[in-house]
């Protein structure tokens, strides 16, 4: 069968005094829908930089990342940057809301670029936001929310374009354990629900061992 999504033989250097420094080197992968891969490695060995590369928010030095049979670092930066609006969503440490935006508007925000006033996209929100709890804090602004709450609302804000591909780079490093484990079971719920590819990047070995794939990235190399 076809991976959905596939990484072959991914490299990344940076220039450095007395040589290039080697990030990445050889990163094989494989991945079809609904799969979840957790990823662990200490600090510096590459792990955010090979999600950077998969979400085309960096390019690689050699070798190809495909996804739905695209290959889109080979395009130019307005027509990845659509690509990457519909087809990938992104998780972060920190959640990166608008302060100024509602919960509502800030799930919203991805849908600008590719549609206009569309009830069905808001009702899709509202949705997602039922589904992790917060029905009853759609008016509400970040300021006004826990930090698990604002980390619910950028998960619903990574799907609500429904991406192939979600992209979880420390979704729980600022949280305490209790609040960890709601936002990686919500997580791993929505993957399966959705049928998206999740790739989550983490130090915590209690994530990690949630997640029915794992594998570590050491000395720029992913085993």
């Amino acid at each position: 069968m076809t991976a959905d999504f596939s990484v072959e033989n991914l490299s990344k250097s940076y220039p450095a005094a007395g040589g290039d420094l080697s990030i990445l080197r050889g990163v094989q992968l494989d991945l079809r829908r609904g799969d979840a891969l957790a990823i662990t490695g200490p600090s510096g060995s590459g792990k955010s930089t090979f999600l950077y590369i998969a979400g085309l928010l960096d390019t690689p030095t050699s070798g190809r990342v495909t996804l739905l049979g695209e290959t889109p670092h080979q395009w130019d930066t307005t027509k990845q940057a659509a690509f990457r609006n519909r087809h990938i969503g992104f998780v972060f440490q920190d959640h990166h809301l608008l302060p100024q935006c509602t919960v509502l508007e800030n799930v919203l925000l991805p849908t600008i670029p590719v549609t206009t006033s569309n009830p069905r996209v808001e009702e899709r929100a509202k949705s997602l936001l039922e589904r992790v709890g917060l029905s009853h804090r759609l008016d509400h602004r970040p300021a006004q929310l826990s930090g698990g709450e604002r980390q619910r609302v950028a998960v619903c804000r990574a799907l609500i374009n429904q991406p192939t591909l979600l992209l979880a780079d420390e979704p729980t490093g600022n949280l305490d354990r209790t609040t960890a484990e709601t936002v990686g079971s919500l997580l791993l719920d929505l993957n399966r629900e959705m049928q998206t590819i999740l790739i989550c990047v983490t130090h915590s070995r209690e994530l990690a061992d949630r997640f029915p794939l794992r594998k570590h990235l050491l000395d720029g190399t992913l085993t």
